[in-house]
């Protein structure tokens, strides 16, 4: 009986402790946008791996691979070029088809976007009566992997990072193709 107690405050006291030790959870992040293009015309724009002048952050690019799996691009989001702030990243999934791409950020500075273990999925989708549905989702970890993180690396630092890139870029999409009926 009083082994039996022994766990069972052991447990008690060590039970808010495991609560914290699990570390960040994956968070998870998706963005639409509606613009007037038909779906075919918003992948030619969007659907190559290796070119993503579309989006206001890339100033520049460099890559391997064209649209093959384990493809690798290089973006630059200043004139600064490999010395500036850059994003590594690599292609896992890709379909013309579907009109669907997936990646991964093999390198980021959390300066540069507070993220971990980031994976992203860019789709285009025809809408009922024309124009096209453009989604961007992606998931990951916040910057910092330990527990208490400084504000600029927590989970809603990354969150609204990712955010802040899907936005611009759909955004930049809207004002290029145009939102439907308009």
């Amino acid at each position: 009986m009083k082994r039996r107690l022994f766990l069972a405050a052991t447990a008690a006291i060590l039970a808010p402790g495991l609560a914290l030790a699990h570390g960040p959870t994956r968070q998870k992040v998706t963005v639409t946008t509606e613009v007037a293009a038909a779906p075919a015309e918003v992948w030619a724009a969007i659907g190559n791996f290796q070119d993503m002048s579309w989006h206001p952050a890339v100033v520049s690019q460099s890559g391997e691979g064209g649209n093959a799996i384990d493809a690798t691009r290089q973006l630059y989001l200043s004139d600064q070029g490999a010395d500036g702030p850059m994003i590594s990243e690599i292609l896992y999934k890709f379909s013309d088809e579907k009109m669907s791409y997936s990646y991964r950020i093999t390198d980021v500075a959390v300066e540069v976007l507070p993220v971990t273990n980031y994976s992203s999925h860019l789709t285009v989708k025809p809408l009922d009566g024309g124009g096209s549905l453009v989604e961007w989702r992606g998931a990951f970890y916040r910057g910092y992997p330990n527990n208490d993180p400084p504000e600029e690396l927590n989970d809603a630092a990354a969150i609204a990072a990712v955010t802040a890139v899907y936005q611009a870029g759909l955004d930049a999409l809207v004002e290029r193709f145009g939102a439907p009926g308009s």
